[in-house]
């Protein structure tokens, strides 16, 4: 994080869910703490968009994962278990 709460693109691509969720809960309780300048209070609105990104990707991937390992079942049991 730079000194004014922000941080490149790039940085936020590497962070793991649980990373990125946790910088988030903090710049919520920065954000409803108060007490910061307009400037700084842009910053975290932005930062936490960013990290809300990242976390809904993270989310999304888990999904189609386990979406996936569901149908495998499926795929197996339809492709000859069965003797009718």
């Amino acid at each position: 994080m730079t000194d004014d709460g922000t941080t490149t693109a790039a940085a936020t691509g590497t962070l793991g869910y649980e990373q990125a969720r946790d910088e988030l809960i903090e710049v919520v309780r920065r954000l409803e703490a108060g007490g910061t300048t307009l400037e700084e209070s842009l910053a975290l609105w932005e930062r936490g968009e960013e990290l809300a990104k990242v976390c809904r990707r993270w989310l999304e991937g888990a999904r189609a994962r386990l979406d996936a390992a569901l149908a495998r079942p499926e795929e197996l049991s339809d492709a000859g278990g069965g003797t009718d």
